[in-house]
């Protein structure tokens, strides 16, 4: 009598078999399932940044303030806080 050699190669799992009450069921291996929110994810909303102007910009506009009230000394800061907010567009 000759005996074979048979490679096995490794496959998907197959059904299982499980008896229940003495009857054969065949079960399903399947893989899990990710869990589903039933809520919507709320939307992100678009959001416009206030553009950032360059220090030269600034230092123009600022400049431009400072002539308006005839040059006088003094108002500086402010000048260039009103500047940097005229042109990034916020109210004051």
């Amino acid at each position: 009598m000759a005996t074979e050699t048979v490679k096995k190669t490794k496959a998907a799992p197959k059904a299982k078999k499980t008896t229940e009450t003495g009857a054969a069921k065949t079960v399903k291996a399947a893989a899990p399932k990710a869990k589903v929110s039933k809520k919507a994810a709320p939307k992100a909303k678009a959001v416009a940044l206030p553009r950032v102007p360059s220090h030269q910009e600034i230092a123009r506009l600022a400049e431009q303030y400072w002539a308006e009230r005839g040059w006088q000394d003094g108002f500086a800061e402010q000048d260039w806080l009103r500047a940097e907010r005229e042109l990034m567009g916020i109210a004051s």
